[in-house]
């Protein structure tokens, strides 16, 4: 499965590419900020899951999503949100841009691993 990390920290990048191949998932591409995530999408192939941040500089997470959302070619690409915001009203916010699910910072490898088979099986239902 390649995976798409997007998040303005490389420390947070790296963390979530160690914690993929953990889980077995090894084909990772990173972009820094949601306009550079654009750029990535547009330029690589079989992209099958994002995980975003919510705050970066240039374009935001729920923007990114929301670009993404607007273009039917990705519409087969599940996105999670993985962030510090985690109140409810922010969760429905990024619903409301089309994720397909939330991790919360600071999280556990069973969490990260949990949500992707979750996202990935209600996904391939839908």
């Amino acid at each position: 499965m390649r995976v798409l990390v997007v998040d303005d920290s490389l420390t947070m990048r790296r963390v979530i590419k160690n914690l993929l191949a953990k889980i077995g998932i090894t084909d990772v591409v990173e972009a820094s900020d949601g306009l550079e995530a654009l750029e990535v999408l547009e330029q690589t192939d079989g992209i099958e899951l994002i995980l975003t941040d919510w705050n970066m500089p240039n374009m935001t997470g729920t923007e990114f999503v929301e670009k993404v959302r607007s273009d039917a070619k990705y519409d087969n690409i599940p996105i999670i949100m993985v962030t510090t915001n985690a109140s409810k009203s922010d969760i429905i916010r990024a619903i409301g841009a089309g994720v397909n699910n939330y991790i919360a910072k600071p999280f556990t490898p069973e969490t990260i691993k949990e949500k992707i088979e979750q996202t990935m099986a209600r996904f391939k239902k839908a």
